[in-house]
């Protein structure tokens, strides 16, 4: 009897644990770029990461809703109702929120796009709450509503979620994505709504209240988040955990940017974001700045750096220092090598605060860990595979 609890635990507890493998897929950039339009829509709608996190810029700065995820490449599939309705959305810890579109959307990026119809759901449960979303100067709307939620092998029974019924602009219509799977803390959650994370770990549906992500180069294959654990096949020697500077988005303090042993940015520490949901490196002004100066970036008309392509293998490693250990980033990682030219993975937020975005070149060099029981973030080296 002591046996078969035993394995009934073992058995319970690996499907306490899941991954969701994402795509990588072509990025709105490269769409635009391929049908001649990426121009053109650069000079309407200028990017403003920082909007993101500093919702005050939104009236300073135009740009398009969604702008934030115009280089995301990754996707994962998401099964909402019952009988399940499939969405690819972006695992985005730089949010909180649970959207999709609707049937009830009349704008063009919703006509494009896979649509939750609650009428063919017989789970679904409608509320009278409204649910706004705004990214720089445009916005998703809709209303919330709760349903079946499954993510891999786990679900989330009565999960509430956005139904959007306005996406304006033209932005999304050319997205590799329906909707947005937000892995922040619940204090940024619009609408007050309860994130899916916060969820699976309320009704014990993980093991570990963490989920890691791996996202994969060219080179590499099986990008992934892992909800409830830890795959170390995909990292070499030990992670090393950083303390959350504040539990709103995952935000740790950096030490240091520094290149050949010399300071480049952030002198005297400053505050940095993990964020699946932005594809660049992004920091102030100044600092990015800096940092262009010191590759060789220079701006085109469109604002966007570009570097000599044949300077890349001359380029020194940009060097992170988090909480006292150093994670370099290769040229071959910042520098974003396209058909006839090279740019900079660096991008400028248009604001004075030394705050800084660690997106996904910075993910593709690090596994991450985001453990939410111990307010912590893990990072380690990937494994070449």
């Amino acid at each position: 009897m002591k046996c078969l609890l035993l394995l009934s635990l073992v058995a319970l507890s690996q499907c306490l644990t899941t991954k969701v493998y994402l795509k990588k897929t072509k990025s709105v950039k490269q769409t635009l770029t391929e049908l001649g339009l990426l121009d053109e829509f650069l000079k309407k709608h200028p990017y403003n990461l920082g909007s993101k996190y500093f919702p005050k810029l939104q009236d300073t700065f135009a740009s398009e809703p969604m702008q934030n995820y115009m280089d995301l490449e990754y996707v994962g599939s998401i099964f909402i109702g019952t009988p399940p309705q499939e969405f690819a959305v972006i695992f985005d810890t730089g949010s909180s929120n649970l959207w999709v579109p609707s049937v009830y959307c009349s704008s063009a990026a919703c006509s494009d796009h896979h649509r939750f119809n609650p009428q063919q759901s017989s789970t679904f449960q409608a509320t009278s709450k409204s649910l706004a979303i705004a990214y720089g100067t445009g916005s998703m709307t809709g209303f919330l509503g709760y349903d079946t939620v499954q993510v891999a092998g786990i679900q989330v029974s009565k999960q509430i979620f956005g139904l959007s019924e306005t996406e304006p602009g033209s932005f999304l219509y050319y997205a590799p994505y329906d909707g947005i799977l937000g892995l922040a803390f619940p204090r940024l959650a619009a609408s007050g709504a309860t994130p899916v994370f916060d969820n699976m770990m309320s009704e014990g549906l993980v093991s570990q209240d963490l989920f890691s992500v791996f996202l994969s180069s060219d080179e590499q294959g099986g990008s992934f988040v892992m909800f409830g654990g830890i795959d170390d096949s995909y990292y070499t020697g030990n992670l090393n955990w950083v303390p959350l500077s504040a539990e709103l988005f995952w935000e740790i303090t950096l030490d240091s940017i520094t290149a050949n042993g010399q300071s480049i940015a952030c002198s005297g520490g400053c505050q940095a974001v993990v964020d699946t949901g932005t594809s660049l490196l992004a920091g102030p002004t100044n600092g990015i700045a800096s940092i262009q100066n010191f590759i060789g970036g220079s701006q085109d008309s469109n604002g966007q750096y570009i570097v000599n392509c044949n300077a890349i293998n001359q380029l020194p490693d940009i060097v992170f220092t988090i909480n006292g250990i150093e994670y370099p980033v290769p040229a071959s990682a910042y520098i974003r090598q396209f058909q006839s030219y090279c740019q900079s993975g660096f991008q400028d937020i248009p604001f004075q605060a030394d705050f800084w975005i660690l997106g996904d070149i910075f993910i593709r060099q690090y596994y991450c860990v985001f453990d939410r029981a111990n307010n912590q973030v893990g990072l380690a080296p990937i494994a070449q595979k």
